[in-house]
């Protein structure tokens, strides 16, 4: 099953963080993000063609981040948006945050 055909499950912490080689591995699915340094957070930037495109991918950004109750941070400007994941309880990564960075995936190319 692909990462985006998966659902965020609750993470109440108590777990170990991804190791570095797990996060790569599961990275691989997702070829533009980016593995911080210390392969704690996953990250990616995106490109639009004004402010009112970079709004509008946020806001559906917000509403899947809802829908799987994960929330990543967030940050834009005309034309640009970047989205930084990590599973706060847990202070590093889970399977939950390549979820969530699939299905953001997927919402390119949808009006």
């Amino acid at each position: 099953m692909s990462l985006a055909e998966k659902q965020c499950v609750p993470c109440r912490g108590g777990v170990d963080p991804l190791r570095r080689e797990e996060a790569q591995e599961m990275l691989g699915q997702l070829p533009d993000w980016t593995l911080s340094d210390d392969a704690g957070r996953i990250s990616r930037a995106f490109s639009f063609k004004n402010f009112a495109e970079a709004l509008a991918f946020v806001n559906r950004v917000g509403e899947i981040s809802e829908k799987q109750d994960h929330h990543p941070e967030i940050s834009f400007g005309w034309g640009h948006v970047e989205i930084e994941i990590w599973t706060h309880k847990i202070g590093g990564l889970h399977e939950n945050d390549f979820i969530l960075a699939a299905r953001i995936d997927g919402l390119l190319g949808q009006p």
